[in-house]
């Protein structure tokens, strides 16, 4: 009795504070939609106001951005394949992975965007939905939203779970709500033995935590080189190519110094810039141009042009097929405190890495990469100059930690068909 009383209080103050906070959501959205124009678009879903018909999903699925749909892609296309009239409703909470839903998926799922973790917004969606079963995709925990599952049955798995020191550290303000949410998760299928036990430190309990690996070894092959040729046909130059991926803010000089420094040695080197977020995409444009560089876009001008020596990838949903054309990535994220980027995209095609020392987001797989001898990590901006220049220069390295991420990507295989194997029995049946 006493738990109980204790958690209805600790809900009791969660949702007060939240609710006089929502009037900040609003502020937020529309100062992201300055920034991205999609922020300003389908504000109802966020608020859980639907149509008056409830839309029966059996299956739902929350990934919260672009990342961790790419990781659930091959679980997804997995259910989609062996249940086809299965209803399957995924959920995000930026419009870049609303996006990559789309593109992935198309009609064949529901998507709309996570509610805020009201209670009320929450009943509403999860009464319109009605899902039978709930799978959350890598750190979503949000209390409100984890006792609604409980509160009317509805079992709970964590998938491709993974929770840093740093993310652990951050939890302990609502250490005892979050605790009792998650004592109500039937299964946390962790990355790797660390999140597990963080997991578990953390409130879930132990019998419910089974380490399964990375569902991001399972991604399907993609044949790249039919693009990567039409890329260089198109471009009309042999120098070399290296990526920025996923940059933020705080790294843009860095790359920039990066850039000029190999434009030294190869004048017609060519940089291709991806920024982490499109409202970003102009940003560096502008500040490439202001560097005295000559710049193209994706969205302008389709490919480099002969004379470009930065092309920027203002569109979604190819960062992969770019990759393929580089001869070295540079994974953004990690110069700053960010955490790091998905290290697995460019070492499933081939691409040399780079990346900064700042990786507490993906630890067990920058690790592995580190210990396999297929990737290389530099401290600062003159380190990531130094590093580029190097493996520009040495075609064996670069062949070397190209085998090894390969070699590496094809033994971390196996999360899929132990996820699949552990909530299949949980499945609603169709």
């Amino acid at each position: 009795m006493r738990a109980d009383l204790t958690e209805r209080v600790l809900r009791g103050l969660y949702s007060a504070a939240l609710y006089v906070l929502a009037p900040i959501t609003v502020y937020h959205l529309i100062w992201r939609g300055f920034r991205q124009h999609a922020y300003f678009e389908r504000w109802s879903e966020r608020y859980a106001s639907y149509p008056a018909v409830a839309a029966n999903a059996p299956l739902w699925l929350h990934a919260v951005s672009v990342g961790e749909v790419n990781a659930a892609a091959p679980l997804v296309n997995r259910l989609l394949r062996d249940h086809p009239g299965l209803r399957l409703v995924v959920t995000t909470i930026t419009p870049t992975g609303s996006e990559r839903v789309q593109a992935l998926w198309g009609d064949a799922v529901v998507h709309v965007y996570l509610p805020y973790d009201l209670p009320g917004a929450v009943g509403r969606f999860l009464d319109h939905f009605r899902p039978v079963l709930a799978l959350i995709v890598e750190t979503e925990l949000w209390p409100n939203l984890l006792f609604g599952c409980r509160d009317r049955g509805i079992p709970t798995h964590i998938l491709n779970a993974r929770l840093s020191a740093r993310s652990l550290r951050g939890y302990r303000v609502l250490a005892p709500l979050i605790r009792s949410a998650l004592r109500s998760v039937r299964l946390v299928a962790a990355q790797s033995s660390e999140d597990g036990k963080r997991f578990v430190r953390l409130g879930a309990p132990a019998t419910s935590v089974v380490v399964t690996g990375n569902l991001k070894f399972d991604m399907a092959p993609v044949d790249f080189d039919g693009f990567a040729k039409e890329f260089s046909n198109a471009r009309g130059c042999n120098g070399p190519v290296w990526i920025a991926a996923s940059t933020h803010e705080d790294e843009e000089a860095a790359v920039l110094e990066a850039h000029r420094a190999l434009l030294k040695q190869y004048p017609d080197a060519l940089m291709l810039w991806a920024p982490r977020h499109p409202e970003r995409f102009r940003a560096v444009v502008q500040r490439a141009r202001e560097a005295g560089l000559q710049v193209s876009t994706r969205s302008e001008h389709h490919w480099p042009k002969p004379d470009s020596q930065v092309f920027v990838i203002d569109t979604l949903g190819e960062l992969g097929c770019f990759y393929a054309c580089a001869q070295v990535a540079f994974v953004g994220g990690s110069l700053q405190p960010i955490g790091g980027h998905n290290l697995l995209e460019p070492a499933a095609t081939g691409t040399a890495i780079l990346t900064g020392h700042h990786l507490h987001n993906f630890a067990d797989i920058a690790k592995r990469l580190r210990e396999a001898e297929a990737m290389r990590v530099v401290e600062d901006a003159g380190q990531l100059s130094s590093g580029l220049l190097d493996l520009i220069a040495d075609e064996a390295a670069r062949a070397r930690m190209s085998a090894n991420a390969r070699l590496l990507l094809d033994q971390g295989r196996g999360a899929l068909e132990r996820t699949i194997a552990l909530i299949e029995p949980a499945l609603p049946r169709v």
